[in-house]
């Protein structure tokens, strides 16, 4: 069994749960992320935090990262999406596009997909050959190895949904004018792809999952589950981040 089969996608929150939990989240939140960027307290700025959304198609990380960013101040974070890499980007090294984005010591940005696109789609669609895709592990791994030991907070997101799911979230984004742009031809031949895609999920999680960068694996059955979810994770580990690097998170108000 996989870790993906690990999930447990019954858990969910009513809107009333959910709510009570994104304010006690938020508020956390924004204390840490002002304390990081050396705004409120008297211990300079903190160490860099980087989130990173990944996920099925439809799994929900356009809402999650939207409750996640609500209560900062948009000049106090970058939310960054990347899709597939443009004929320059191509000319460079596939992590080459990913560096300009990186948060520096004060700074947060969150990542709407990453590098994790060469092991995932470009491996299942062949736009990567198995030399190259196999390659990407330890590369990704050294990277975010030397991105945690200059001190960078790494949180990665997985936000897992079934089968069904998907589809039932693909027919209602169909039946919506206002959401068939969200719904392309390449989601849906993705989607017929899905055992292959369950087996580059399943080898790029035990292959990247790192002390200093793991994997979490979200149960987005319920969008305000993993809203709430993912909130938490990345206070945690903001929390345990700064601690790593000699700062102490400020007392919960």
């Amino acid at each position: 069994m996989g870790r993906l089969d690990e999930v447990d996608l019954s858990l969910a929150l009513s809107r009333k749960e959910e709510q009570r939990e994104l304010s006690a989240g938020w508020q956390r939140l924004t204390q840490l992320r002002l304390t990081l960027g050396g705004l409120i307290g008297t211990q300079g700025i903190g160490p860099p935090v980087l989130v990173v959304f990944e996920g099925w198609d439809a799994s929900g990380k356009g809402g999650a990262i939207k409750r996640l960013v609500a209560p900062l101040d948009p000049r106090h974070v970058r939310v960054v999406q990347f899709a597939a890499p443009t004929d320059d980007e191509k000319r460079h090294h596939f992590l080459w596009r990913f560096w300009p984005m990186l948060p520096g010591w004060g700074g947060m940005a969150v990542f709407d997909r990453s590098w994790y696109g060469r092991v995932l789609v470009e491996r299942v669609e062949g736009f990567a050959d198995r030399a190259q895709w196999l390659r990407a592990y330890d590369e990704i791994n050294d990277f975010e190895r030397s991105l945690a030991e200059e001190g960078t907070i790494i949180v990665k997101l997985w936000l897992q949904i079934s089968a069904d799911e998907q589809l039932k979230r693909f027919e209602q984004r169909a039946a919506d004018p206002l959401k068939t742009w969200k719904l392309t031809e390449e989601d849906w031949s993705n989607r017929a792809k899905r055992p292959e895609y369950e087996e580059a999920i399943e080898d790029m999680i035990a292959r990247t999952d790192q002390p200093r960068a793991p994997w979490n694996l979200v149960a987005a059955e319920s969008k305000r589950y993993a809203r709430v979810a993912a909130l938490r994770a990345v206070n945690e580990a903001i929390e345990a981040g700064m601690r790593t690097w000699g700062q102490e998170p400020p007392p919960t108000r």
